[in-house]
């Protein structure tokens, strides 16, 4: 059974046993009161409560290992230099429009409206950071503290200094790279082994969940889930199509097409990691994109370009705000768009890590981790859709930094085909 039909299971188990233990809960019979407050408190907010800390575990390793990696390699070919620029430039560029229609979106369409979770926790907000206050803190002063108080935007800015470092270190930079590419591999294991358990992570998380809200609750993480899906597709065919047609000429809708095998096939798999082989195929064989800019900007994308992982925060932290009542502000938007932007740079293209890195996004603005199994449930079908707009985004930058610099074939590009340029093995 595949992982996105267990957590699927997992979400609707998850769900009616909540509705039930609800009901359980407000008989006058004391047995199954009783026996539903200990299913609620000692097994299911236990093992959701580990679940919880096991993401959070991830986000500084991963975030670290992985923005190493993807930094040191801007270093790797020749014609870096100015190509890496624009390729940085309008990775960032996509993911702070990504964000910030996220954010214009959802609080037009307030998904989190109708939510009241003030009643069921106890949660106090800490002060939102001012703008000010989120620039100041990027640098940091100990990039061990960073790691150890979990300051992400720290531990972004270290990450990158040292991929530079490595880059210029020569023989001495390749060991250390060799390190840590090494140790990726194993950061990516340990993703994979979460993954697995996100099934019985999500059953309890939304048992819990449902038994404090009751079936009712459905209905608001249905307005989330549309939510996020309209953004993504406003973002993919317009946003896109737009930057396309503005920076390159191209026809958009031929684009579309061209790039339709790297996109099914990330829908499928929702890993940007696993789709690169077919990624750079496409870039080469369908849209005409010399593999002197292919076989830079595709693994680059696959690092650093999360427009849906950002989208979806974006509208998890405005839905996960209205549900706690709290007003975040303009300032907190703000520190949400810039957050989530430098984060994209160090979320790891493997299926579920945006959950991980929302976590950050959450705390930077005073909002409870916790929160996340508001919408964890729906998530992977979410990530499934994130994925295929990550790699049009991934092939839409190389097609205008191909552009840009006269390495693109436009006959190529024009010559759409409808056989699959990628053949996968059995």
């Amino acid at each position: 059974m595949k992982l996105s039909t267990k957590i699927l299971i997992g979400m609707a188990a998850g769900i009616a046993v909540g509705a039930v233990l609800n009901g359980l809960a407000g008989m006058e019979n004391a047995f199954f009161a009783n026996l539903s407050a200990w299913l609620v408190n000692s097994l299911f907010d236990v093992i959701g409560s580990i679940f919880i800390a096991s993401l959070k575990l991830l986000v500084v390793p991963l975030v670290f290992v992985s923005l190493v990696c993807g930094s040191s390699a801007m270093g790797v070919n020749a014609r870096m230099g100015h190509m890496a620029a624009k390729t940085l430039g309008l990775y960032l560029l996509t993911t702070a429009i990504a964000i910030s229609l996220a954010l214009l979106l959802a609080n037009l369409i307030d998904p989190g409206m109708g939510i009241r979770l003030d009643a069921q926790t106890e949660f106090t907000p800490g002060a939102a950071p001012s703008v000010k206050e989120v620039l100041i803190n990027i640098f940091p002063t100990n990039p061990v503290k960073a790691m150890a108080d979990g300051n992400m935007l720290q531990i972004i800015v270290f990450s990158i200094l040292m991929g530079v470092a490595i880059t210029h270190s020569g023989e001495p930079g390749k060991r250390t790279l060799a390190f840590f590419q090494s140790f990726n591999e194993v950061i990516m294991t340990m993703v994979t082994f979460l993954m697995h358990l996100a099934p019985y992570g999500v059953f309890c998380l939304l048992a819990k969940l449902f038994s404090d809200l009751g079936i009712g609750a459905i209905l608001d993480l249905a307005k989330y889930f549309a939510t996020v899906v309209l953004v993504l597709l406003l973002h993919s065919l317009g946003v896109y199509s737009l930057i396309l047609k503005l920076l390159t000429g191209l026809n958009p809708l031929t684009f579309l097409k061209n790039v339709r095998p790297a996109v099914l096939f990330g829908f499928s798999t929702a890993s940007s990691n696993a789709t690169m082989p077919i990624t750079m195929n496409v870039a080469e064989k369908r849209i005409g994109i010399d593999n002197a800019v292919a076989s830079f900007t595709v693994p680059l994308g696959a690092t650093i370009n999360m427009d849906g992982t950002a989208i979806m925060q974006g509208v998890a932290t405005v839905f996960i705000a209205q549900a706690f009542q709290i007003d975040i502000g303009l300032g907190g938007y703000l520190a949400v768009i810039a957050t989530a932007t430098l984060a994209s740079i160090g979320t790891a293209g493997v299926p579920g890590v945006g959950l991980i890195t929302l976590s950050m996004v959450l705390q930077q603005v005073g909002l409870p981790v916790e929160a996340i199994a508001l919408i964890i449930g729906v998530d992977r079908l979410l990530d499934m859709i994130r994925t295929a707009v990550n790699i049009t985004g991934d092939c839409m930058v190389s097609t205008v930094v191909a552009k840009s610099e006269n390495l693109i074939d436009t006959a190529i590009f024009n010559e759409v085909s409808d056989r699959d340029t990628y053949q996968t093995e059995s």
